[in-house]
């Protein structure tokens, strides 16, 4: 092999074993559930410089390097809602400028998810403008709880790695309810797919609840029927989120004019516009389980409401994901 002529470096001298480094970082939405999450990888969120300027305007500084690392962004997609987007799409696109050489957006809450389909002309399809925004920032891989519907996979030109609260929300139910007696209810025939998988877990009866939204009103709903039996039975309503409450007390009020014993509800995502916590605070449910993909704030919570933590399952999402490991072999059984 030849020498390297004299005035110039032997390259094979600067070549490194490549070593890869997990970073995981934060915006402000939601930074409890942050540090839980390191806590389960045993690593600490990297300092993140970030303020409003005056006019509103987000600022973003990395406080050490990201250079070659893998790098996971985490940020809640809660009120305000459209900051929250932005100062995640911020803190990527600044990665992407300081040579991370992976980026994964963890969304523990997709906003915008709603809107995944046009149900009339002249309207938007933010999921898929969400996945673009996200695809342009420079982000390389999507990590969301529980999308609205499965099809937002598609949206992102990317991996996403669509994660399931289910076995939480199961395992407490499956301890805390007399099994014998429960019944999965599907607030909607949109949701019978998931409630269908809570009866494979929990060996229950499934029911369906019939309603019909008015397209005018926002957030109303018109229950109609209870298809199956819910007579004497516990009835737990399987749902994604929980926003005003307001689909959520009609199917309590239909199921308990239905015979129903008791009603429990559980949901991944603890939105709670106002009036959710008055609206479930006052009904004849039982009990309100959510997770944590949110901040709930002190004057949102109830005696009802139970919360569960999704960071152990973030954690290990974050730790296959970083070893090239399967996502998919959290869920297998």
């Amino acid at each position: 092999m030849l020498a390297a002529p004299e005035g110039f470096y032997d390259v094979s001298e600067l070549v490194t074993p490549s070593q890869k480094k997990l970073m995981l970082f934060s915006g402000r939405s939601h930074p409890e559930l942050a540090e839980e999450i390191a806590q389960e990888l045993g690593c600490e969120v990297s300092p993140t410089k970030l303020y409003d300027f005056a006019n509103g305007e987000i600022f973003v500084r990395f406080e050490e390097s990201v250079r070659g690392s893998d790098a996971f962004v985490l940020q809640a997609h809660a009120e305000p809602l459209n900051k929250s987007i932005m100062e995640q799409l911020i803190m990527v696109d600044a990665l992407k400028r300081a040579s991370a050489k992976r980026i994964t957006v963890i969304t523990p809450f997709y906003g915008y998810a709603r809107q995944d389909k046009k149900h009339n002309g002249r309207e938007p399809i933010t999921a898929r403008l969400m996945a673009n925004l996200f695809a342009t920032a420079g982000a390389d891989r999507l990590m969301a709880v529980d999308l609205h519907t499965s099809q937002i996979q598609g949206f992102f030109d990317g991996p996403v790695d669509h994660l399931f609260a289910l076995p939480i929300l199961s395992d407490y139910v499956g301890k805390n309810v007399d099994r014998e007696r429960l019944t999965i209810v599907s607030p909607d025939a949109g949701r019978v797919r998931v409630a269908e998988r809570w009866t494979d877990v929990l060996g229950s009866p499934l029911a369906i609840i019939h309603k019909r939204r008015d397209p005018n009103v926002p957030n109303q709903v018109s229950v109609l029927e209870v298809v199956g039996d819910v007579q004497d039975r516990v009835c737990v309503i399987v749902d994604d989120m929980i926003d005003t409450g307001g689909t959520i007390t009609k199917a309590a009020e239909t199921l308990f004019d239905e015979g129903a014993a008791e009603v429990v509800v559980t949901a991944t995502h603890g939105v709670l516009s106002d009036p959710a916590t008055e609206r479930l605070k006052n009904s004849r449910i039982s009990e309100v389980i959510v997770t944590d993909t949110l901040p709930i704030p002190t004057e949102h919570r109830f005696d009802k409401l139970t919360v569960l933590p999704i960071a152990p399952l973030i954690a290990r999402a974050i730790t296959e994901v970083f070893k090239d490991g399967s996502v998919t072999s959290l869920f297998r059984d």
